[in-house]
């Protein structure tokens, strides 16, 4: 589903390249439950990034689904992303002028569904994740734990065929992260792909494979 060969992401430093990526290369099959491990700074959310083609690289080769996408423009990417993937981000980055509704709502709007269906889709997630109650709130309403839970029901609501998770369950308590956990691990059952990054031993146990990043690379230890 996935290949990356020998991508290299860096910065300019004080005229010196800091590498943020250094000869990366990942093969990822679909139906795959990956789980990247490494400290702050090892590179596991610019990875995710560069797998959600929301971030470029400098070197290296990408194919999604036999795409190469270094050489696609940046609207066929973007494409390619709402069509396929599910963001749950670190950050949230829920948009702070819509409801929850409106959030969970908006990738149904990119990929053009009918009204009615967005409803029925909507709905049945705010019930999933019991936060019905929430659906006319705005983000700064919210607790950190209710935000993320939005953040992950936005990125589900589309059916995706591969879920990037970056950190996703940092900022919910042990009961929610369990049940987090469980439906990524039931979705993967159902053939999703899921590659997330973590810190945490328990979250990491749930996938098929782990890997482990040290400074860009793939560490061999």
């Amino acid at each position: 589903m996935i290949q990356l060969d020998h991508i290299y992401k860096w910065v300019k430093s004080g005229g010196r390249r800091v590498f943020l990526l250094n000869d990366l290369s990942l093969h990822i099959e679909k139906g795959e439950f990956l789980s990247i491990m490494g400290t702050s700074g090892s590179g596991k959310s610019t990875l995710l990034n560069v797998v959600a083609m929301l971030d470029g690289f400098d070197e290296g080769e990408y194919y999604f689904e036999g795409e190469a996408i270094h050489d696609l423009k940046a609207k066929k990417r973007t494409s390619i992303f709402n069509e396929n993937i599910g963001f749950i981000f670190q950050a949230y980055h829920l948009l702070d002028e819509l409801t929850v509704y409106e959030n969970i709502e908006t990738p149904l709007l990119y990929k053009k569904v009918k009204s009615s269906e967005r409803k029925a889709l909507v709905a049945d997630i705010l019930d999933k994740f019991n936060i019905v109650g929430k659906k006319d709130l705005f983000p700064h309403q919210l607790s950190g734990g209710q935000q993320q839970l939005v953040g992950i029901a936005r990125a589900l609501i589309i059916k995706p065929k591969l879920i990037l998770a970056d950190e996703p369950t940092g900022n919910l308590n042990s009961t929610q992260s369990d049940e987090i956990m469980k439906l990524f691990k039931e979705l993967n059952e159902e053939g999703v792909t899921i590659i997330q990054a973590t810190h945490s031993e328990n979250n990491a146990a749930y996938g098929s494979r782990t890997i482990k990043l040290l400074d860009g690379s793939i560490s061999k230890n």
